[in-house]
């Protein structure tokens, strides 16, 4: 593992790494910020996952949740959203291969070999964050559009992993939706079934644990009624009696503009859960 980055933020560390992963089999970047806590206990950890076209880079850059972690006591760990390298398998458009890895554990060729990013998040790179910096076992997760359907996806599959949950513009009906259709047809094939394993609407029928979902989706993004439909979700949550929050926030699209301005909503919501 090799520190790449490393620029001071709010009292703390934004640092970038880079590792050879093993369940990728290839070598990818993940950020870690470090708030002027760490300095001196071991503190929780909310993982965020990004959207579709990003890497580590653009929520750390652009969200600006570093002045809530330092205020809260938070580390904030952020992996790339897909394998990378030139051996990996990739597709034309920016909804299928690199930057687009769905956080699936894919079965079809070419993708299998590389894009396993389900498995790498829930195993992989939080045993990576726990033996090397100072975390302690409380874990959260969240994340936007391609990653809030991770985020939400993750949580329901791992009961007891995570002590709470949420999303921006989550894709929340991956089977039910061209990105998710394109995606999953790919990465795990012709199956339907098969999909309902990494989709949040079927998850919450037989979800083990009721974790409460706290969802925030802006009222003018562009995708809201093509791709990310939250009321499916909001309407298997109520038939299964699984805790949900959703926020129809007036004015706000897809954008970085939207998750800057509920960030720290959503660092405070996992810092109380956190710290409970």
């Amino acid at each position: 593992m090799e520190r790449v980055e490393h620029r001071a933020s709010f009292g703390g560390w934004q640092d970038v790494y880079e590792h050879r992963s093993a369940t990728l089999d290839s070598t990818v970047r993940f950020a870690v910020y470090l708030p002027p806590q760490a300095e001196h206990a071991k503190l929780p950890v909310l993982y965020w996952l990004s959207g579709l076209t990003c890497n580590e880079q653009n929520f750390i850059t652009k969200a600006g949740a570093q002045r809530y972690a330092a205020e809260h006591g938070v580390i904030i760990v952020a992996p790339d959203t897909s394998p990378r390298g030139d051996d990996v398998a990739d597709a034309e458009g920016y909804d299928l291969g690199k930057g687009a890895g769905f956080y699936v554990d894919a079965t079809q060729q070419p993708w299998a070999a590389h894009y396993r990013m389900y498995d790498y998040v829930v195993h992989e790179l939080p045993a990576l964050i726990e033996a090397n910096f100072p975390v302690s076992d409380a874990r959260a997760i969240s994340g936007h559009s391609m990653g809030g359907h991770g985020a939400l996806v993750i949580a329901l599959k791992n009961p007891g992993r995570y002590r709470s949950v949420s999303a921006f513009s989550p894709i929340v009906a991956p089977s039910q939706v061209p990105w998710g259709e394109k995606a999953f047809g790919a990465y795990l094939g012709d199956d339907r079934n098969a999909w309902k394993a990494y989709d949040a609407t079927a998850l919450v029928a037989d979800a083990a644990e009721r974790l409460p979902l706290l969802i925030d989706q802006g009222d003018t993004d562009e995708f809201l009624d093509g791709q990310l439909r939250p009321q499916l979700l909001q309407a298997a949550c109520e038939a299964a009696g699984h805790p949900i929050t959703l926020r129809l926030q007036p004015g706000y699209d897809h954008s970085y503009y939207f998750i800057a301005s509920f960030i720290g909503e959503h660092v405070a919501h996992h810092a109380r859960a956190l710290k409970a």
